[in-house]
This record gives C-alpha cells, structure tokens and sequence, in this order.
C-alpha cells in the first residue's frame, strides 16, 4: 500500500468512489496490546504525517488504513519546521468521552477534501480516552484548538467529515462549476 498517497474524495474534478467509500467507512478499532500488525499500522500513520508539512493532523483512513489511529501536532503550532518528538501526539482508539464549554464555528479544511473549507462548529473542550503509541491508556483534555483538531481527526475515524458538520462551503471560483454540481444544496 502507498502510504504517501492520501485518499480524497474526489481529484481532477472527479469523484474518488473507491475512496470515498473508505472515507465514509468507520474505522476499526486496533487491538491491545498491539501485535506485529497494529504497530505496523500505527508506525505507517505516524511516518506519513511527519512527511507532510502541510497538515496539523492525519488519521489512518486518510492514507488508506482503515484503523482508529490518529496523529496530529500538538506543540509548535505556528511553525513549518520538521516536527520533532515531543510536538505531536498519536491516539489509539480515541474515544471522546466528555464535551464542554461553549460551541465555537471556524473555517476549517481537510486534506481529504481538497480545495473547500467549511465553516465547522466544534465544543471549545474535550476530554479523550485513548491508548497511546505504545498502548497504554490514556485520559486526556484538550482545550481550543488543539480540541478542534482531536474532533475533526476523530471524525474520520467514524467516517465523518467537515461537508458533513458544516453549513457553509468555500470553494475556489475556478472550479465552481465542479463544485457546484456535487454542492448544489449547500453551496453559498
């Protein structure tokens, strides 16, 4: 499997099927403790996203992989340098277990949906149940952003994504016409 292909739902202005059923497919959980298979799976999610540097956060069936795996940056938020240990975090089977605070609306975008954002109402805090990438377990809150993008990472992993949670969609002009024949209910 390629791993450095990212699985969208759709590219050159045509609907990725395949894809898209796999995107829209909730991921299995990985078994604990993890065997020869599931380190595997999580070592292939990890090295595909330190490969990126274009994403905050990557969940394995964004490459294929149709397990609860999710990566993301959680230090160094602001900057485009090569991730090191310690600035990102890897959750195995999250589950949210808690949502808190006040409901804030951002413009997001998703690797998996190239080319749009969406306007995406997320809870401000969230609390995690989890292993991590050794599978020990793990309770964990997130605040603010960081929160934002364990909902969205999590999402894909039940097959969710921001088309699905959001009401407005921003699209290139160039491509209106594409997007405005899958959109025709909720394009503005």
């Amino acid at each position: 499997m390629d791993t450095s292909k990212l699985w969208t739902l759709w590219a050159d202005e045509k609907i990725n099927e395949a894809e898209a059923k796999l995107l829209r497919t909730r991921a299995e959980d990985l078994p604990v403790p993890y065997d020869k298979e599931g380190r595997k799976a999580i070592e292939t999610v990890v090295r595909a996203f330190l490969k990126r540097d274009d994403a905050v956060g990557l969940a394995a069936p964004q490459i294929g992989i149709s397990k609860r795996i999710i990566v993301f940056r959680s230090r160094n938020l602001e900057t485009k340098e090569p991730l090191q240990d310690g600035d990102y975090e890897v959750l195995v089977n999250p589950r949210i277990t808690q949502k808190r605070g006040d409901v804030e609306t951002m413009r997001e975008g998703c690797l998996s949906c190239p080319d749009i954002n969406v306007e995406v109402p997320r809870f401000i805090e969230i609390k995690v149940k989890a292993c991590d990438k050794v599978g020990g377990k793990i309770n964990i809150r997130y605040t603010g952003y960081l929160a934002r993008v364990v909902q969205h990472e999590i999402d894909h992993l039940d097959g969710t994504l921001i088309l699905d949670r959001g009401s407005t969609i921003f699209y290139p002009r160039e491509k209106e016409k594409f997007f405005d024949s899958i959109f025709s209910d909720t394009a503005e």
